[in-house]
């Protein structure tokens, strides 16, 4: 299947400047770039589908450029931000450029095997740092007018907030980024940008600039943004509830279980957008939500295709097997690590190991942990075989001592399918 073709069939084309672009990219014969935000020293899901729109490139004889905004990061793009953002200072942006290359080089192939179509990885504080003011106002700024710079939808929403308003030093970053095009257009044969549909009006200011200042051809091609069921964009400063790519934010289990969850809604597009998963294999999972939702198979192909893709096959089975565990025996199987992880979000207590070797009443544990209100309530759960300890049920008359901890030190008590508290042994 040709580039475009695949592309379209998954939704990816949002917006292009010129579709002769895209039979450039059938043919393997093009290079380009997508900009990455070091903002933060980790990438997140919405960077996800850039990433992979690169593979993609990559995978099909494309040359791909990731340009690290070690430049435009000192600035901050402004487009569709409510408020500005605050500014990083450069070391802290430089050690976020070389945490985000070193995530890049999980995905794309930056050595000299791959030959013509061989990754590259830019930062663009190279020219933009260095570029006297006077001489980029005389050899960019002259070919773009303030009223082009108003009229792009990004800049024309903050200015309508009367609240808000627009610095002049976010005002200029469109300037900054076309100047960027400009760079890898002379140095490196770049004549593709690439960006989310947020970024459409920098794109194609950029690729005027260039046919302006280089005669060169230069092209423009945006993908939708990944949103929510509820509409919202997935981005580090668009919610703190955010999927990074880096483990110690995000462990593989987290993510997981996130895919897992995810609304049938919005499951299918993920599984085109950020997943190399084949249209026949698509269409079947996409039947399957309709026909069995409460299987969730779309959701269970995501969550494995998306953590391998990250973090590795091994670790997306040590999420899967973690994940089902929490409801199983197999849960004593678990290192104490992913242990944790897996019932992290359950409310915990500490209780000191004295007054568990004796052995405590399951009547008693279950109204200390808040998982029945009155002792009443918790006998009437253990008599109808309701409560599980590590998920193996409890009888109404069974002790639990300090034998049954996990790693000799943790209790799993659950209260039917869901109602988790996890005791801690001092």
């Amino acid at each position: 299947m040709k580039l475009s073709e695949d592309w379209r069939r998954r939704g990816l084309i949002y917006q292009v400047t010129d579709e002769a672009v895209l039979d450039q990219l059938d043919a393997g014969s093009v290079t380009a770039y997508i900009g990455f935000d070091p903002s933060a020293s980790s990438l997140h899901l919405g960077s996800l589908l850039q990433i992979c729109t690169l593979r993609r490139l990559q995978l099909a004889g494309n040359a791909p450029i990731a340009l690290a905004g070690g430049g435009t990061g000192l600035i901050g793009d402004p487009s569709f931000k409510d408020v500005e953002r605050p500014l990083l200072d450069a070391d802290t942006i430089g050690a976020n450029v070389e945490a985000i290359g070193l995530q890049l080089a999980r995905f794309l192939d930056f050595t000299a095997e791959a030959g013509p179509a061989r990754a590259r990885l830019v930062d663009n504080a190279e020219w933009l740092t260095r570029i006297p003011l006077t001489d980029f106002l005389r050899e960019v700024g002259k070919h773009v007018t303030v009223n082009q710079m108003v009229a792009k939808e990004s800049v024309r929403v903050r200015l309508e907030r009367e609240d808000v308003g627009l610095s002049f030093t976010e005002f200029s970053y469109m300037l900054l980024q076309g100047y960027d095009f400009v760079r890898l257009n002379l140095d490196h044969g770049c004549t593709l940008q690439l960006g989310g549909s947020d970024q459409w009006g920098n794109i194609t200011l950029g690729a005027e600039i260039v046919r302006k200042m280089t005669g060169h051809a230069a092209y423009g091609l945006t993908s939708p943004l990944i949103v929510r069921a509820d509409g919202t964009k997935f981005g580090k400063t668009a919610a703190g509830d955010n999927v990074w790519l880096d483990a110690a934010r995000t462990s593989p289990f987290a993510m997981h279980q996130f895919f897992l969850n995810c609304d049938d809604v919005v499951t299918g597009t993920l599984l085109r957008f950020v997943t190399f998963v084949d249209h026949d294999t698509l269409a079947e999972l996409d039947e399957a939500t309709e026909s069995h939702p409460e299987r969730r198979a779309a959701q269970r192909r995501l969550a494995d295709e998306v953590v391998t893709l990250v973090h590795g096959a091994d670790a997306a089975t040590r999420a899967r097997r973690a994940g089902e565990a929490l409801f199983s025996e197999a849960i004593a199987e678990l290192d104490e690590a992913t242990l944790l992880e897996a019932v992290a979000d359950a409310p915990s207590s500490h209780w000191s190991r004295a007054e568990v070797e004796a052995g405590v009443d399951p009547v008693e544990l279950l109204v200390r942990t808040g998982l029945a209100g009155s002792k009443g309530e918790a006998r009437r759960f253990l008599d109808q075989g309701g409560v599980y300890l590590n998920n193996v049920r409890v009888g109404p008359t069974e002790l639990v001592g300090v034998g049954r901890a996990l790693h000799d030190r943790y209790l799993v008590v659950r209260r039917g399918r869901r109602q988790l508290h996890l005791v801690v042994l001092g």
